[in-house]
């Protein structure tokens, strides 16, 4: 079993679990010989999870990584040769996900990106058992998310989401999906909500370094779980489930109880233009930077002349010919600390505040040049590396 990022790829090994749709249950007694006896009294185990869990589980589903394999590799199909450069499509790993709306004959799957990443084909899992083939509508590797399209005629249920803007700490917090695959479909793991408006760094799969906006719970998400739903109290969504810490990265430590989910309200408007355009329209400054913490102290006072006072922001590697910022006034070494009035500490932080932004939209930046503290507005335009990525 390989495990990477929340996403669970397959192995030889075998899964036999169990479970079970029993609503209530029975306490044991004793006769008179002492002897244990299961009691007829019934005990009404319905609760407030368990009618959240009733209002969405049948619209969680299992998405299966496709990938083509050489069929040559493995000696053919049951032991027969096959012509050379053949191959199949074999499921590579599993995740989770959640049909949010139908649309005529069309229903809709949120998922995370790195769930169908390197995908030839998709295939989901339905809640009763029944698989569909699915069609990839559109991702986006920055915030991890992906919709899928798959045939209506076989949803029952739809997810709601909920306002994330309205969680509170401590309230509810429920995870439904297929940690370690589809054999484990459907279950369900409770916490509560740890915290908000988290932010989280990592490297998506495109290898660049993002800051997510995420929610904590300590409800218990595995390998699997990512891109299935985490649901409030009434049974709507409030984030999707995208990793889980698994370790502190210290050694001799490990951590548990630490999950995250892209909140609800990030999530609505990711998938909006998904469904529209199958990719998500970002700005540009048009610069190559790097963080200041990895200069030297002496390259900071002889080539940026920046005052010791300053110990984080953005270096100005590559203005760039034509861009956004070359045509505001932007120079090489500018040491880049604040956006729109608000300190950064890296390129991480200073690309987050800049994806709140739209095409067009203007931009205020406060950089040091030459020891002197300077500021200028850029106007955005649209990020020209997308637009080349999808060419290609």
């Amino acid at each position: 079993m390989l495990v990477i990022g929340g996403f669970y790829y397959f192995d030889n090994g075998s899964m036999n679990p169990f479970q079970t749709d029993e609503a209530t249950s029975t306490s044991g007694v004793t006769d008179e010989n002492d002897n244990v006896e299961v009691s007829d009294v019934q005990v009404d185990a319905d609760s407030d999870t368990t009618d959240a869990v009733e209002n969405v589980q049948d619209a969680v589903v299992s998405v299966i990584n496709l990938q083509n394999s050489s069929i040559q590799d493995n000696g053919g199909i049951f032991g027969t040769e096959q012509p050379e450069g053949d191959s199949e499509e074999e499921p590579a790993g599993e995740g989770s996900g959640v049909i949010y709306k139908t649309e005529g004959n069309s229903a809709y799957i949120v998922t995370n990106n790195h769930v169908v990443a390197g995908q030839s084909g998709l295939e989901v899992v339905m809640a009763d058992g029944s698989r569909q083939e699915a069609e990839l509508v559109g991702t986006d590797a920055y915030t991890d998310l992906a919709v899928l399209e798959i045939p209506s005629d076989n949803v029952d249920t739809v997810a709601t989401f909920g306002d994330s803007e309205e969680i509170q700490v401590g309230e509810p917090a429920i995870a439904i999906g297929s940690p370690l695959g589809s054999d484990y479909a459907n279950s369900v793991t409770q916490g509560i909500v740890s915290s908000v408006n988290r932010l989280v760094s990592s490297d998506n799969e495109s290898g660049e370094a993002v800051s997510t906006n995420a929610i904590q719970t300590d409800a218990a998400i595995n390998p699997g779980n990512s891109g299935g739903p985490l649901i409030n109290a009434g049974g709507q969504v409030i984030g999707i489930n995208s990793s889980k810490i698994a370790s502190s990265g210290q050694a001799g430590v490990s951590v548990e109880g630490m999950g995250f989910a892209i909140p609800s309200n990030d999530v609505t408007d990711i998938i909006n233009q998904l469904e529209q355009n199958g990719e998500i329209t970002r700005p540009a400054l048009g610069i190559s930077m790097l963080d200041l913490n990895s200069i030297s102290t002496e390259q900071r006072q002889q080539v940026l002349q920046i005052p010791d006072s300053v110990e984080s922001g953005v270096v100005v590697e590559n203005p760039g010919d034509g861009t956004p910022a070359s045509e505001a006034g932007l120079e090489q070494y500018d040491v880049i600390t604040e956006v729109d009035g608000q300190e950064i500490e890296d390129s991480t932080e200073l690309r987050a505040a800049l994806y709140e932004k739209s095409v067009g939209d203007t931009l205020s930046l406060t950089f040091y040049r030459q020891g002197n503290e300077e500021s200028l507005n850029v106007e955005l335009s649209e990020d020209q590396s997308i637009i080349e990525r999808n060419n290609q």
